[in-house]
């Protein structure tokens, strides 16, 4: 019988086989047409395959989720494989069209990854968020069991600064089940890193509260540092800089001999130390770090404190086992075919056939069919989903802004449908105040991991009460926008791991918005379904000056794939938007919503909501689908489009040009986004888009007039607008930093008040 350690290690060869085959296959097999290089990654997979091992075959239950480093799916892959969840047909379609995913997918690898990962920094926090959605889960809607939460990063990975953001989230440090598993190879994609940088990252670690668990060096080692010289070896490993180490990797027997002892006090004795090893023990001494090390890799797993978030820092070697082994530019190496036939005949395996398993009756495969056993999960059948409202029947009069009305609205929905409203959950990065959210917090409550008394519940001056709970729906995270919605991402694929959907809202300033769209865009592509208010929007914060106005955030829902994006003008059309963007959430055909809201006060009898249930139906469904024609001159001579907070001063210059005898139709624009879809779907052959009736009710073909759109926000996101009719168009909007002032005076500054309009349309209706 062999040790666990030698079946580990069995395996692990086979899983670095298999990766590296994989990628082989892609490169040097695969027929390609283009010509351009597939790539793969085959040294950062062989400087984790070990570390994966060990993890998969010994540790991990079937409560765990990992995020695997990017540039390991390859190893990935081969694990699926070996537990007989891939199968072999796969393995060859690395990186093709409709085949292996170049970075782990939760969405378009055939065996789903528990996070997608690809965009450097990202995957490595999901699983931060992951937990706090399970915990919340947990305690607010029912068990779902617990486990532990994986992130395998590269040590390069930690250069980007969301990692950071992340790590040192106050509510971070009460979450024991978080463990970072780092690759501390100490290469990036160009060089070998320069500094000694682990003591740094222990440091940073620690200061956040994690654990910090070091795997520096493997039994070997650990075995040549207790012999007489061995002090002298472990201080000079130490000491080295990272080039001059990895250089050591490229050296015969003989130049390790030379360089090792270096010219220190202990160089003498390090010399003896080493002279008395042979050859293949001195090479093997010199790659014998922690992080391919089996033995020393399990006994780090058995000291992780679930207490605590922990960092366990592994040090490893840039393609360990194959020919690129510590080579500075390895990175996107390749192995040769000569090379790739060489490592089947150490492997023992053949390079025609490279896709084997273990067989049954072997040691190795009774480990591998009983970590599969381990790891399957149960199906989560999806919950009971409640009746969603459409509208909530109030009245909205007097002035107020969509801001305000978001709050309104969710109290709203609280009271007149309560299990929808258990399921919605709001999340900000410390504005919950300022972005009317405070009834809302009031009644619901703030949740938290760790409760804590609300010292200010008896001070009759403090509005906001904010009572923490386990049961609480209102999550609260520090100022870092990248950290909201990569909870926001989490939060909305619950459906999808348990079954049990939430309804969870994020709200930010507008401004910010562009700050946090790379990773709420990549939460979408992993799944999430989210609603992102962002709110106070464009030049109407006019106080506040141009670093606080934002300009391009209305073409977002255009770009983005997916996206529903709304900027409704009154208080109604917030409320019926909302409600659509709620019920597109938590369900396999879901979406994610961007809501653009404005601080601006708006007289709510502009918006004529018709009174007839039927009309006012119908202008529900014209709200949802992209806007609405909200007066209809009898004999049009040019349309006002406009969209959020410009309403006013739209209907105002409407009024204005009836006057002189110049009568226009106006168009209430709520989502130029599924505008612009329906428009590009009548274009395509055979090609139906949802609400793509739209375009007839606003835009039919028999009032095309010359056109002015205006929005508070850049000018192009509306042009569009012009090709449905082919008309002539003038386009106003915010093209420039803002300026600090009242309202009217800085929409006179960019051109968009009402005076603006008028010569617009009166340009326009001439031509």
């Amino acid at each position: 019988m062999h040790s666990q350690s030698a079946v580990l290690d069995e395996i692990q060869r086979r899983v670095l086989w298999l990766s590296t085959s994989i990628i082989h296959h892609a490169n040097r097999v695969r027929p390609n047409e283009s010509g351009l290089k597939v790539g793969g990654h085959q040294a950062s997979c062989a400087s984790i395959s070990t570390i994966m091992t060990a993890l998969w075959f010994t540790t991990l239950t079937r409560d765990d989720r990992v995020s695997v480093k990017p540039h390991a799916g390859p190893v990935w892959h081969a694990i699926n494989h070996l537990l007989g969840d891939l199968d072999e047909a796969h393995l060859t379609t690395l990186r093709q069209y409709g085949g292996l995913q170049s970075y782990p997918s939760r969405t378009k690898d055939p065996v789903p990854a528990d996070y997608s990962t690809g965009s450097v920094g990202i995957g490595a926090t999901t699983p931060i968020w992951g937990a706090m959605a399970r915990r919340y889960v947990d305690t607010v809607l029912r068990p779902v069991g617990g486990g532990r939460q994986y992130s395998l990063v590269g040590d390069a990975e930690l250069d980007e600064g969301a990692v950071w953001e992340a790590v040192v989230d106050p509510a971070v440090k009460h979450l024991g089940e978080i463990v970072w598993i780092i690759d501390l190879n100490r290469q990036s994609l160009d060089r070998v890193v320069p500094d000694i940088a682990a003591g740094r990252i222990e440091s940073m670690f620690e200061a956040a509260g994690w654990q910090v668990i070091t795997v520096r060096f493997g039994r070997l080692l650990e075995d040549l540092f207790a012999r007489p010289g061995g002090a002298h070896l472990r201080e000079r490993i130490l000491a080295m800089s990272n080039p001059e180490y990895q250089r050591l990797l490229r050296c015969s027997a003989d130049e390790v001999r030379e360089r090792l002892p270096g010219t220190g006090e202990g160089a003498e004795a390090l010399r003896e130390l080493i002279a008395g090893l042979d050859d293949e023990t001195l090479l093997a001494a010199i790659r014998n770090l922690g992080g391919h090390d089996i033995p020393t890799l399990l006994d780090a797993f058995a000291r992780i404190d679930d207490t605590r978030p922990t960092a366990l820092i592994a040090y490893t070697i840039k393609g360990h086992g194959l020919p690129s082994s510590g080579h500075p530019q390895n990175h996107s190496a390749l192995l040769s075919q000569e090379e790739y036939e060489e490592l089947a005949r150490l492997h023992g395996q053949d390079a025609t056939a490279p896709w084997t398993r273990f067989d049954e009756g072997t040691e190795a495969g009774d480990l591998v069919a009983r970590a599969a056993e381990r790891l399957r999960r149960p199906d989560y059948p999806p919950a009971p989903a409640p009746a969603l409202t459409l509208d909530l029947g109030r009245a909205h009069r007097g002035t107020t802004s969509t801001q305000a009305a978001l709050g309104r609205a969710l109290m709203d929905l609280s009271r007149q449908s309560p299990e929808t409203a258990r399921r919605v959950v709001t999340v900000s990065p410390d504005v919950s105040s300022t972005t009317n959210l405070g009834g809302w917090v009031n009644k619901v409550g703030a949740w938290s991991a760790a409760q804590a008394p609300n010292w200010f519940a008896d001070d009759r001056e403090t509005i906001l009460q904010w009572n923490e709970s386990a049961h609480g729906q209102h999550m609260e995270l520090g100022i870092a926008e990248t950290n909201l919605v990569g909870l926001l991402g989490e939060l909305g694929a619950t459906w999808s791991r348990w079954g049990e959907p939430l309804y969870p809202i994020g709200v930010l300033y507008d401004p910010f918005v562009n700050r946090a769209l790379e990773p709420w865009t990549f939460g979408m592509y992993a799944g999430g379904q989210s609603i992102l208010v962002g709110t106070p929007s464009g030049v109407t914060l006019a106080p506040e000056g141009g670093a606080h106005q934002s300009i391009t955030t209305p073409s977002t829902g255009i770009e983005v794939p997916g996206l529903l994006a709304y900027e409704p003008a009154f208080a109604q059309d917030l409320e019926w938007v909302l409600l659509h963007a709620i019920s597109r959430l938590g369900r396999p055909d879901g979406a994610s919503s961007y809501l653009r809201l404005s601080t601006r006060g708006i007289d709510q009898a502009l918006a004529a909501v018709p009174e007839d249930p039927a009309a006012r139906a119908r202008r529900r469904e014209q709200a949802v689908a992209g806007g609405y024609l909200l007066r209809a001159a009898e004999a049009p001579q040019a349309t006002l489009v406009g969209m959020g907070a410009m309403m006013p001063e739209v209907l105002a210059a409407a009024g204005r040009l009836e006057q002189q005898g110049t009568p226009v139709d106006v168009v209430c624009l709520t989502s130029p986004g599924l505008v612009f879809r329906a428009l590009q779907a009548s274009r395509r052959s055979g090609v139906t888009a949802e609400n793509s009736w739209i375009l007839d009710q606003v835009f039919p073909a028999s009032r095309a007039r010359p056109m002015v759109t205006v929005l508070d926000g850049h000018p192009h996101s509306l042009s569009f607008l012009a090709t449905i009719n082919r008309v002539d168009h003038i386009a106003l909007g915010v093209s420039e930093f803002g300026q600090s002032g009242d309202i009217a005076d800085v929409h006179r500054h960019h051109g968009i008040d009402a005076d603006a309009i008028v010569r617009a349309a009166l340009d326009a209706a001439q031509k």
